[in-house]
């Protein structure tokens, strides 16, 4: 994304592998709530200018009952702090780009942890895009550029990075 961007930019990545849009996770670190992370983001990096939201795939593991309202309002979570009239007055405003992730396959080691996923992901998509302009923010669904690594049906492989990377740099520059 920074190399499609060009030098004028300045990205800062805040990229927690296990993350999820609001729930603790027992098996895994402590404070995996996404909710508290993009506080703190918006807290340490001043000002922001524009801001990507792509969480929801730890959402789809099976111990968080996983359904398309419940993961959408936890994106909701994300977007009121986001557009909170007083994170907005800090930043100046901060532009909003809501991404959907490509849909979980269930396959490979982790297929356990997302048994049920297939049938709830490719349905977020649509919810999201609703969510976003009913909010006003952007919105670009990842699923219509890339797809989850056939290795682990979660993780994203260097290629897809690479496609996700600059489809994102194109549109927070039309932002």
């Amino acid at each position: 994304m920074a190399e499609h961007l060009g030098p004028y930019w300045h990205l800062v990545e805040e990229g927690l592998p296990g993350r999820t849009t609001e729930h603790a996770d027992p098996a895994m670190w402590p404070d995996m709530n996404g909710q508290r992370g993009l506080r703190a983001a918006f807290a340490s990096h001043q000002p922001l200018d524009a801001i990507t939201i792509m969480l929801d795939t730890n959402d789809l593991k099976t111990r968080f009952a996983p359904s398309v309202a419940g993961i959408t309002a936890g994106v909701a979570g994300l977007l009121d702090i986001a557009l909170n009239p007083d994170t907005q007055a800090r930043h100046g405003p901060c532009r909003v780009l809501l991404i959907c992730p490509p849909p979980v396959v269930e396959t490979g080691p982790i297929k356990g942890d997302f048994f049920g996923a297939e049938a709830i992901g490719p349905q977020l998509a649509a919810s999201y895009a609703a969510l976003a302009e009913a909010r006003g923010t952007a919105f670009l669904d990842a699923g219509q550029i890339i797809a989850a690594s056939p290795i682990d049906g979660a993780h994203l492989d260097a290629a897809a990075h690479r496609r996700l990377g600059k489809a994102v740099a194109e549109t927070v520059r039309a932002l």
